[in-house]
Order: structure tokens, then C-alpha cells, then sequence
């Protein structure tokens, strides 16, 4: 088969072009063209108006190339087809764009024969969409009401055959500020199951401080300072919902940018502040700005025997060789006792370097496990002036020997850090106590990291390190002021985290928090920055905070909700506590709370979405939520149920980019997520039966009378669409069957297709 490719070059959004050979209909006073037997729209699903065709022509998968110039992007799209009927169908695309895109290319392989493709503006899209409607009666056609469409004409899938696909188009980014934005709609429904492989490639004039996907989790690889590629992660392909990717360029030193959601409730809204770094590569380790200070604490007990000790010690040997020649080190071991390479931790030379090797090298397994003191002598030892002290402590067991309260460890780090070291903690295996070493982590401004059976201990060390190459800023302090310098009193809220980590090459910062009032806010930001005292200012107006938004309050939510149930967990350190201690039940009554609102669900609360769950009675709500909590986050402390909680709590406490399916690790180390939720922008609904129900309807389902009822299809069902369009809210009627929903303060009952 020849490959025929017709570029259309120059097209403006809302030009209206003839399609050649075509027959047209009439909707209202826009001339429509007759659909295809099969449409195609790569962000939500292929359709087909004959009962006997549907399924015939299914997407496979789809890839996305983004070409990123300064504030134009370009976008190709290329969309694999198969056709599973014994039949030619005739298929064409229609895909939603943003306002004021070009066509660039289309092109398709197949038979000789002419294709066209044409922007469509927001008037005759709209017909399409209610033309759509009309003969395919399926919700999910409405979810792109407020776009403009590029539509196709008809192109064939051959009878047990496949089809690729391919067109590119043009448009400019918003940008705001030193930011700039980049979407790509996509259906938010979590049946959707189509991978998608996107890939942006970004040119600045101007340096770039870092990139940020609030919906998809990325992979970056950084190219040179004004130059960097993007990759939407692995275990990503499969996530919902619109491609989000803002790029925010460098100012001097650290750069910063603002999104704003406006939300009554709270007297303002809730803000996620985006702060990045210097794309210059600090490549000189031997001179680094911020010197390192790294002291090894590894575990040698007998449980460490054999494969797990030789990985620790070439991932030590590994670790040495990579510091620069003027930072420091030291090195202790420990089983029932403690020893260490020096008495303080000594700078690297090739004298202290051989030294380490030979005393790496000797290091073998037996024994117990005294983790108190093995803590407590590295947290003592004097440190090195001018340094970042950092601690990569690893254990593969329970605290055995000496000192094994798990309050009294975990204090060591709280009480006894004068010299405020980092304490990166590595748990290897099952066999430890999960929920203690986040604390230590949690507690010294480090995190911390599992290594499962199976996984090589050198390769997940040699990682972290790796990351804590060229300390940017250190010991940092945030400081919120009102525009004229005063203090901001009252202004924030639930500001997270709390505590400002050290920032390495390649960091960003993610900071969310709730706001009050509408006046500007300066944020300071201190610290040793590069071996220096430095503060920077960043002010922010809410003037632009939209409900489109919507990423935001539930990032802060799924983070708030992380750092209660860490404080649950914490609290399981004492064994006479229970989840009906005042102070549990406060936090669990709020986790619920939360979770039901926002549609975040995790491993303890995931019963709320279940068939037959009744959120309107409270009592059993609580009574099983506490139950799950005790018997879990408190009780569930070790083992492979201990290590689950601890690798989603890591995961949630981190979280920077959208969880629609509310993935998580279950008690057997399964993926596994939850359906009966659906997150559509800012609004939360639940499944129960055959209807939606709106979150903030949900506990009250059963005595609510709708104070109207849409039906499917109708005029005011259009006129709804649209008005949710100018708020992002479309999907929430374009979810299968009833929705019953608050709509200004009132229950709206929308009626699916096959209720009216």
C-alpha cells in the first residue's frame, strides 16, 4: 500500500473549510459533514453508530510527540487502530484542542485516496458534539464540550487490519509569569485503559529552572542548561486524564511560580508554590559549593550474611569514590556493638580513601541488631565545619540488642541531633520496622528508602547518593509576609511540608498550602545557598486562581491526609495505644472527612467507595475506619503489611502529580486500585449502582430529593454542558449512567441515556 500524506499549512482556528467530495447536512445555520460509520477521538474512545459495528474498529495505543519552542509548542499525535471485524470500516478523527491551533500535518497509512483535516471553532464544534449526542446517545461525548475539534474526513480500516494515524498541530502556550503551560486534553474516566507514550522536547532562549506535571508522573532528562526532554513514566502510560506540563524558566538564583484555586470554605483558596533551582550542573565534585560531611552506618548482624553484605560493601566502596576530595566521611558498623573507621569523621585523600577500602573490605556478618546506639554514636560524633552533615543508615532487622523501644530510638533523632545531621534510613528486606524508620527520616529532614527482596542493595544505595550530589540549598526556612514586609498573620493555613527539605541538583519544590484573602503574599525563602547566607522573595497575587485548577486542593488533601496517617502510625510505637485514643479518633474522623470530599482513598479508607457502604451512617463508618487503622497503621509495624504501608506512605507524603485511580500497595505487595471513585477536576463522585453520586451530596444520598431532573440529550443537558465547560466540570456529566450532583447550592439529577 502507498503512503499518501496532505499537509495543510496555515489554517486558523475558525476558519471554516469545505471538505472536497463531501455531502453536507444542516444544524442550525452551520453546514455539517455527514459523520463516519466509526469516530475516532484518541483522548476518550472510538465509537461506531451501527450496533453491528461497535467494537469493530478498536484504539491500540497511542503516542504523543511535543516540540516546546519558547511559548509555541507542536504537537503530534500518532493513533494505532485495529480493525477486529471481517469488514472495511470507514473511521475518521475527531480530537479536541486547544483554542488557536493550527494544523500542520496529516497524514495516514493506507490506500491511495485524498484525507483532509480542518479546525473547527467552539460553534460548529459544538453542533458536532450535539450531533454526536443525538446519534450515539453516550455521555462521554460531552466530556470535551468547550474545545475546539480538528476533525478528518473518511479514511478506511481494512477488514482485520490496522491503521496508523498521524497529525500534528500548533498552538500557543499560556504563560504566567516565568511560567509556561502546556495541556493536552484527555478523557479522566478511569475505564479508559488506551497507553499512551508522550514525550516533549523543550528549547528555551532562556535557561530552564525545571519542568512540573501535576497530572503524570515524569521522567527528565536534561540536556543542557536551555534544553531538556520529558518522558511520561513507565507505570504512567495508563493514567487518565489531560496532560499537564508547565516549564518555569530561571530568574536569579531560585525561581519560583504560583498555581491559585479560590475556595470560600476556606476564606480564600488553596495555593501549590513551584520553586526550581539553577540549571547549572555543579559537574566539580572535588569543589563543590555546599561541602558533603556522608557517614555510613551499616548493619552487619548475621541476618546480613552472604549476598546482602557483599552489595552493601561495593555500595560502599561506591559511595567513598564518589566524594569530592575536600568533603569528609566516616564509616560504622554495627551488631551488638559499635565500631567506627575514625573517631570523627576525616576529608577524603588518597591516603583516607585506601584506608576505607581495606576497612570496607574486612567487614563481615554476625551478631545482633543494636540500632540505639549505632544511631546515637553516629548523631554524637563531631562534625565538620562548613559541611552538610548527611547519615545513610542502613538495617535489615528489628532492633534486638541493647536498647529496642521504638519511642526510645526513634527520640535519639529527635532529642539528640544537636548537630542536626541527615538521616537517610534504607530498610532491607521485611524483616524491619517500617514505620520507625520513616520516622527517623521524617524527623532529620532525609527520607527513606525499602529494598525488597530481590532488589539489588548496591543499585537502590548507589541511587540515593547519587541524588544528593551538589547540595544547592541547605537548612532552608520559608517566611510568609504581607506585600509591604509585615507579617502575614492569618494568612496561611496547613502549609506542607512543613519543614523545607535541603535542595540538590535537579530538585523542585512542591509547597501547598491554604491562603486567606485576596491581597498578595510574599513568600521568603533562606538558607545556605551555595556555601552562603541568601534570601529570596518571591510575591504572589490571587487575582488569576481558577477552579480549573483543581489539581491543587487535591494534592494538598492527599498530603494532608499522608502526614495524619504517619502521626497514626507513629502513635503505634506505644502498644497500649488504641485507635480510640481522643487523639486517633480526631485524626481518623478528619482522614475520613477528607478522603470522602476529595475522592483520595489508600489502603485504610478504600471501604468508602465499596457497593452497600452507607457514607450517611457515621457510627460504622468510624467503626470500621478506626478498626482498619488500629489493626493496621498501628499494629502493622514489620513484615511484608508493615513495609507496604511504609512504601505508600513514602509515595503519598512525596506525591507532586494527580493518583486518579488511587493506586496503592496492598498487604501482599500487589498493585491494586480503586474504581468505585471518580475524580473529575475539583469534584468527587461515587458510584452506587447505576448512579454518581456527588461527594458532597454522598452522606445525605438517600433523603435528598433532586430539585430538578436533566434528561439525557435534552436542551438544558447541552446548556449544562456547556456551563460546566467553563469551569472544567464537563466530565461530570459525561460519566455513565445517572449523576446526581450539586449544582448552585442545589441536587440536580441527570438522567442517562438509557433512564430517559
Amino acid at each position: 500500500m502507498s503512503r499518501r500524506k496532505i499537509q495543510i499549512m496555515g489554517c486558523l482556528a475558525g476558519v471554516v473549510a469545505i471538505l472536497a467530495g463531501s455531502v453536507w447536512g444542516q444544524v442550525g445555520h452551520i453546514a455539517i459533514q455527514p459523520l463516519a460509520s466509526n469516530i475516532i477521538i484518541p483522548q476518550s474512545r472510538a465509537w461506531a453508530f451501527d450496533i453491528e459495528r461497535r467494537g469493530a474498529v478498536e484504539i491500540t495505543d497511542v503516542s504523543a510527540l511535543i516540540d516546546i519552542i519558547e511559548s509555541t509548542a507542536t504537537t503530534t499525535i500518532e493513533i494505532r487502530l485495529q480493525n477486529k471485524s471481517n469488514r472495511r470500516q470507514e473511521a475518521e478523527l475527531i480530537v479536541p484542542v486547544p483554542d488557536g491551533a493550527v494544523i500542520r500535518g496529516f497524514a495516514y497509512d493506507g490506500p491511495d485516496g485524498m484525507i483532509t483535516a480542518k479546525v473547527l471553532p467552539k460553534d460548529e464544534a459544538r453542533r458536532i458534539y450535539e450531533q454526536l449526542v443525538a446519534k450515539i446517545r453516550d455521555p462521554a461525548l460531552v466530556e470535551f464540550v468547550g474545545y475546539n475539534l480538528i476533525r478528518s474526513s473518511v479514511f478506511p480500516v481494512e477488514a482485520n487490519g490496522k491503521q496508523k494515524v498521524r497529525l500534528t498541530y500548533e498552538h500557543l502556550l499560556e504563560v504566567d509569569g516565568n511560567r509556561i503551560d502546556y495541556l493536552l486534553p484527555r478523557t479522566e474516566s478511569l475505564e479508559y485503559a488506551v497507553p499512551w507514550t508522550i514525550k516533549a522536547n523543550i528549547k528555551s532562549k532562556r535557561p530552564i529552572s525545571t519542568v512540573y506535571s501535576a497530572s503524570h508522573k515524569l521522567d527528565i532528562e536534561r540536556k543542557n542548561k536551555k534544553e531538556l526532554t520529558v518522558k511520561i513514566a513507565e507505570d504512567a502510560k495508563k493514567e487518565p486524564g489531560p496532560f499537564r506540563l508547565s516549564t518555569l524558566l530561571q530568574e536569579n538564583g531560585v525561581t519560583a511560580s504560583m498555581f491559585a484555586y479560590p475556595e470560600d470554605k476556606v476564606g480564600g483558596g488553596y495555593f501549590l508554590l513551584l520553586a526550581g533551582l539553577p540549571p547549572e550542573l555543579l559537574n566539580n565534585i572535588d569543589q563543590p559549593a555546599i561541602k558533603r560531611e556522608v557517614t555510613l552506618v551499616i548493619d552487619r548482624s548475621g541476618s546480613m550474611r552472604n549476598e546482602k553484605i557483599a552489595q552493601v560493601k561495593e555500595a560502599a566502596l561506591q559511595i567513598i569514590s564518589g566524594l569530592g576530595k575536600s568533603e569528609a566521611f566516616n564509616i560504622f558498623i554495627y551488631n551488638n556493638t559499635v565500631q567506627r573507621f575514625a573517631a570523627r569523621p576525616v576529608i577524603k585523600t588518597e591516603e583516607t580513601e585506601k584506608a576505607a577500602r581495606a576497612y570496607i573490605e574486612g567487614i563481615t556478618a554476625t551478631g545482633g541488631t543494636n540500632i540505639h546506639d549505632a544511631l546515637a554514636e553516629a548523631l554524637s560524633q563531631e562534625p565538620t565545619e562548613g559541611m552538610l552533615p548527611i547519615v545513610l543508615f542502613l538495617t535489615d532487622g528489628l532492633p534486638t540488642v541493647g536498647q529496642t523501644s521504638e519511642i526510645a530510638i526513634r527520640n535519639v533523632v529527635v532529642k539528640s541531633n544537636p548537630h542536626k545531621r541527615r538521616v537517610f534510613t534504607f530498610g532491607v528486606g521485611f524483616d524491619v520496622n517500617a514505620p520507625l524508620l520513616e520516622a527517623i527520616a521524617d524527623e532529620s529532614r532525609a527520607k527513606t528508602e525499602f529494598v525488597l527482596p530481590g532488589e539489588d542493595v548496591e543499585v537502590k544505595i548507589g541511587r540515593v547518593f547519587k541524588r544528593l550530589a551538589g547540595p544547592i540549598l541547605a537548612d532552608a526556612v520559608l517566611e510568609i509576609v504581607e506585600k509591604d514586609g509585615s507579617p502575614a498573620l492569618g494568612r496561611t493555613r496547613d502549609i506542607i511540608p512543613n519543614k523545607l527539605p535541603d535542595l540538590f541538583e535537579s530538585d523542585q519544590l512542591v509547597l501547598l498550602g491554604q491562603y486567606v484573602g485576596d491581597n498578595p503574599l510574599t513568600f521568603r525563602i533562606s538558607g545556605n545557598y551555595l556555601g552562603k547566607t541568601k534570601m529570596f522573595e518571591f510575591t504572589f497575587k490571587f487575582k488569576k486562581a481558577d477552579v480549573k485548577n483543581g489539581f491543587v486542593p487535591r494534592l494538598w488533601a492527599s498530603r494532608k491526609i499522608a502526614e495524619m496517617i504517619d502521626a497514626i502510625r507513629q502513635m503505634g510505637a506505644d502498644p497500649t495505644t488504641s485507635g480510640n485514643d481522643p487523639k486517633a479518633k480526631e485524626l481518623i474522623d478528619e482522614i475520613v472527612r477528607l478522603s470522602t470530599e476529595f475522592g483520595i482513598l489508600t489502603e485504610y479508607t478504600a471501604f468508602l467507595a465499596r457497593e452497600g457502604t452507607d457514607l450517611g451512617n457515621r457510627v460504622e463508618v468510624m467503626r470500621e475506619a478506626t478498626h482498619r487503622f488500629e489493626s493496621r497503621a498501628m499494629y502493622g509495624r514489620a513484615g511484608m503489611g508493615g513495609v507496604n504501608q511504609s512504601l505508600n506512605m513514602v509515595q503519598q507524603k512525596d506525591q507532586v502529580a494527580l493518583n486518579y485511580k488511587n493506586s496503592y500497595f496492598d498487604e501482599e505487595m500487589q498493585r491494586v486500585s480503586v474504581s468505585g471513585v471518580q475524580q473529575i477536576n475539583d469534584w468527587t463522585y461515587y458510584r452506587r449502582g447505576n448512579r454518581w453520586v456527588d461527594s458532597r451530596l454522598i452522606e445525605k444520598q438517600a433523603e435528598i430529593t433532586p430539585k430538578r431532573i436533566v434528561r439525557f440529550g435534552s436542551d438544558e443537558y447541552l446548556e449544562l454542558a456547556q456551563k460546566l465547560a467553563r469551569q472544567g466540570r464537563q466530565g461530570s456529566i459525561a460519566l455513565s449512567g445517572d449523576v446526581l450532583m450539586l449544582i448552585d447550592g442545589e441536587p440536580v439529577l441527570i438522567q442517562g441515556p438509557t433512564n430517559n
